[in-house]
């Protein structure tokens, strides 16, 4: 497994497959061409994710959901587009009676409308990217939104969010051997 040292440094190549990534269902044409407002692609971290892992469950607790060909689910286009359509209710909602601590600890409400949901955690907690704030490099910041109810912003990439990402797993409940667990692939 990883060390948090080495998934700093190399990142996405030092993460374990448990077996090979499942990644017959992935639509590697739109994760290569598909453009955002700003006209750049997905970030160069998301895609060496995905070529790397694949579909999987992340640190035994993360789905990280990638483009996925027609009569798939659980890809960026559905299941990633509908948990955004979500988030934006509930943060909507929130904004609109005054619950300010749902943006706590690391945001405000106008940095709510542009975070789109690229993650999921089968405890209810969302990764998402901040795309209108692109570097230079092309990467969006990634943020964690604790079920819907807290942001607190991981890095300036998936690259550095990893890291963090995995030590929170890991501080819920003890590792596997392996950082990815592929999963099959799901039909419409």
């Amino acid at each position: 497994m990883a060390g948090l040292d080495d998934m700093a440094d190399d990142g996405i190549h030092t993460l374990t497959v448990n077996g090979a990534p499942t990644l017959g269902h992935v639509d590697f044409p739109a994760l290569d061409s598909f453009r955002f407002p700003d006209g750049g692609g997905f970030p160069n971290s998301y895609r060496a994710f995905v070529r790397h892992a694949g579909w999987g469950r992340s640190f035994g607790l993360w789905l990280v959901y990638p483009p996925v060909l027609p009569g798939y689910a659980d890809g960026w286009h559905g299941r990633a587009g509908n948990l955004t359509t979500r988030f934006h209710a509930a943060y909507d909602d929130g904004r609109s009676e005054g619950f300010d601590w749902m943006v706590e600890p690391d945001a405000d409400w106008s940095s709510t409308t542009s975070l789109h949901v690229f993650g999921w955690s089968e405890n209810g907690d969302a990764l998402l990217w901040d795309t209108a704030s692109r570097d230079e490099a092309g990467e969006f910041p990634v943020w964690e939104s604790r079920s819907l109810g807290s942001l607190h912003r991981l890095g300036d990439s998936l690259h550095d969010a990893l890291p963090l990402i995995r030590a929170r797993a890991v501080s819920l409940f003890d590792s596997g051997p392996h950082d990815i667990e592929p999963l099959p692939p799901s039909r419409l």
